[in-house]
């Protein structure tokens, strides 16, 4: 009895020997016999061989783990659209107009660049000089603040092929964050967010393109005319010296280059925005504060280095015309109504400037704790 269960102890481990010699093919054995001691020369052999035994023994679910991840970023799809085939989710869009009839695939497409314009039907003259100096490589939408739309058509041709967008006694920024969303925007190199006010003699899009470009501006802003025009800010106007610059530094209220308003700021008054840079202009913008006063602040958020991405545009300048045209669409039938436009836009950047300092204290609070995280 106790013979049979030896010998049947003996079968089974021949048996299970024999499973493991078949399975590894290569020779254990054999290198087992020269190469176990740490200073015999096949010793490095025989550990790469055991991880090689070892890496064929995982590498199915070792693939398998990685072609499930490879599933999860590919079935990653917006908000939203988690229902639908990730082939047809479309997550950006633009503002180009297209036709009714005719094939999808040879309609125009977008083009390179957005000019978005606050406008009022009493500064029409002023904006059509302003748009005829946009190429054809512009999209253009016109938000309407005084109601008043379908009266362009009528003068202006350029008119039947911009976008036009009503709310009555809204701001640039109240539009803005509606209807500039990043993934609307996504197409556009470069969104120009401009006042109606403002005078092109001396101003070509193109040209300024280039210029902003060629070094390397994220937020920028045509100079403005020493010698006509209202002027808040020494390092807004137009300077001789070349093309662009950057810095108001050692002037008479800049005698510290890193102090805004002295670099790394423009307006907002005619602010030009790259992609990336809009982005996150875009999620700055505070939805109930329609103003926009305080953002120019803070536009140095948005770049990675702002005394270098940030500048004001000689070479192509205009005129800040300052026509008040906002500030009379208050409450206009009470009296006092421009004073009190005026109020709320102090309120607003105060409320701006609470809120930013708030959620920078926050920020620095929670840093020491992720950074004690392993």
């Amino acid at each position: 009895m106790r013979f049979s269960q030896v010998l049947t102890t003996a079968i089974s481990m021949a048996v299970f020997g024999f499973l493991v010699g078949i399975s590894f093919p290569v020779a254990i054995t054999p290198k087992l016999q020269c190469g176990i001691l740490p200073w015999s020369s096949s010793a490095s052999s025989v550990a790469a061989n055991s991880s090689s035994i070892l890496d064929r023994f995982w590498a199915q679910f070792r693939n398998s783990s990685e072609l499930s991840e490879q599933n999860v970023k590919v079935a990653r799809k917006p908000e939203g659209a988690e229902r639908l085939p990730a082939g047809i989710v479309v997550p950006e869009s633009d503002l180009h107009l297209r036709r009714l009839w005719g094939s999808p695939t040879e309609d125009v497409q977008p083009r390179k660049y957005l000019l978005a314009l606050a406008a009022g039907y009493t500064e029409r003259a002023n904006v059509n000089a302003t748009v005829h100096k946009f190429s054809d490589n512009f999209d253009i939408v016109l938000f309407h603040y005084d109601g008043r739309t379908t009266e362009w058509d009528d003068e202006f041709r350029w008119s039947e092929e911009a976008v036009h967008v009503s709310a009555k006694k809204q701001t640039k920024w109240w539009f803005a964050k509606r209807f500039l969303h990043p993934s609307i925007v996504a197409p556009y190199e470069y969104v120009f967010l401009w006042d109606e006010d403002l005078g092109v003699d001396n101003f070509t899009a193109e040209a300024y393109v280039e210029i902003v470009r060629r070094h390397g501006l994220e937020i920028s802003q045509p100079g403005l005319d020493a010698a006509v025009g209202p002027k808040t800010y020494d390092v807004s106007i137009k300077r001789d010296s070349g093309e662009i610059h950057k810095t108001d530094a050692g002037g008479p209220r800049c005698p510290d280059v890193h102090q805004m308003p002295c670099s790394g700021f423009v307006e907002v008054m005619a602010p030009v925005f790259s992609r990336d840079a809009w982005r996150c202009v875009w999620h700055m913008i505070q939805n109930d504060l329609v103003h926009g006063w305080g953002l120019d602040f803070n536009f140095w958020r948005c770049v990675n280095d702002p005394e270098e991405q940030i500048g004001v545009v000689d070479a192509q300048f205009v005129v800040h015309r300052g026509v008040p045209t906002l500030i009379a669409q208050g409450n206009g039938e009470k009296e006092g109504s421009s004073h009190k436009v005026r109020a709320r836009q102090f309120e607003e950047m105060y409320a701006f400037n609470q809120r930013i300092a708030k959620a920078d204290n926050a920020t620095t609070r929670t840093l020491p704790d992720q950074q004690q995280q392993p």
